[in-house]
């Protein structure tokens, strides 16, 4: 756990992936996802979830709007190559369910999409965390649809082709979970007829 793990204060000052939060008279410089930042108005009072990365010659806090977008930028720069840089540019190009989602669904192109991550980086993202991700990040759509995924699982279908069937299926906000479950279990009919 990082030695400042929560800030509360003031911004003093905004920029485009930057804030100066004023804690008590001393002003944080605080990096951040465009979410985080660009929803930040200077005079207003802001909470942030931080992590503090310290090197030898350099100290520098990130700050995150919840404690899941503050967790999974911990998680992928603990993947070889991936910097506090490219992990911001991720989540400033995804939510924290959506990046959870490509990660799980190994979909790469959607990851290459962030500045600063190319094809193979975003490959080395998915091949290091394509297991471990959904059950720690918040899950993919809600609780009624996490039931859903829950129950393909038990079906026998594997994490990221359940995620995938319930994507890609539309399935009605007020319908009971064993409905949706049906409907998505008519994507994979669909997907085996058009191959």
């Amino acid at each position: 756990m990082s030695p400042i793990a929560r800030l509360r204060g003031v911004v003093a000052e905004c920029g485009p992936d930057w804030l100066i939060v004023d804690v008590g008279g001393v002003g944080y410089l605080v990096y951040g996802p465009a979410g985080t930042t660009a929803g930040a108005k200077a005079g207003a009072e802001i909470a942030l979830h931080t992590h503090l990365a310290v090197r030898e010659d350099d100290m520098t806090l990130y700050g995150f709007a919840s404690t899941e977008e503050r967790r999974l930028f911990q998680t992928l720069i603990a993947v070889g190559g991936v910097g506090p840089k490219a992990a911001l540019a991720l989540l400033s190009v995804m939510n924290v369910e959506e990046l959870s989602y490509a990660i799980a669904s190994e979909n790469t192109a959607a990851l290459a999409r962030a500045p600063g991550v190319g094809q193979k980086l975003a490959s080395r993202i998915v091949l290091e965390l394509r297991g471990k991700l959904v059950a720690e990040a918040p899950a993919y759509g809600g609780a009624e649809q996490s039931e859903v995924v829950s129950a393909l699982i038990g079906l026998g279908y594997t994490q990221s082709e359940a995620i995938e069937a319930v994507a890609k299926s539309e399935l009605p906000a007020d319908a009971p979970v064993e409905d949706k479950v049906r409907l998505a279990l008519s994507y994979f009919g669909r997907g085996r007829a058009a191959e």
